[in-house]
């Protein structure tokens, strides 16, 4: 019997975008308010047919270990049974996802009052 290893897809909003990666381990952070992401798995195949979003993605994400994402940004985590190509979706405004906001106070801290 092979061992079976755990993958998970992770879905969060990103600078306007979401953001759609497989890892080897979601889980809490030490550092509160964060997820760990760890293990980000891309297609390991040279073919002749590339994915622009996967190779854009595995350029952004090169080197890193783990990232870490704020607990806010993060939309969906499922576990699921092989990976898939990562992915990074344009917000559709008649979509039925909505950022949560990401701040208490606007850029240039508080109002004086």
């Amino acid at each position: 019997m092979a061992s079976m290893t755990s993958i998970y897809r992770i879905s969060f909003f990103n600078q306007g975008k979401i953001y759609e990666l497989y890892a080897e381990s979601v889980y809490q952070s030490e550092m509160y308010g964060f997820v760990v992401v760890e293990g980000l798995q891309f297609d390991r195949n040279q073919g002749l047919v590339i994915d622009p979003g996967e190779e854009k993605l595995k350029t952004e994400f090169k080197g890193v270990s783990r990232t870490l994402v704020p607990l806010h940004a993060v939309i969906r985590v499922d576990e699921v049974e092989k990976r898939g190509a990562s992915k990074i979706h344009e917000i559709d405004a008649k979509g039925n996802v909505t950022p949560f906001p990401s701040g208490f106070y606007p850029p240039g801290g508080r109002n004086p009052q």
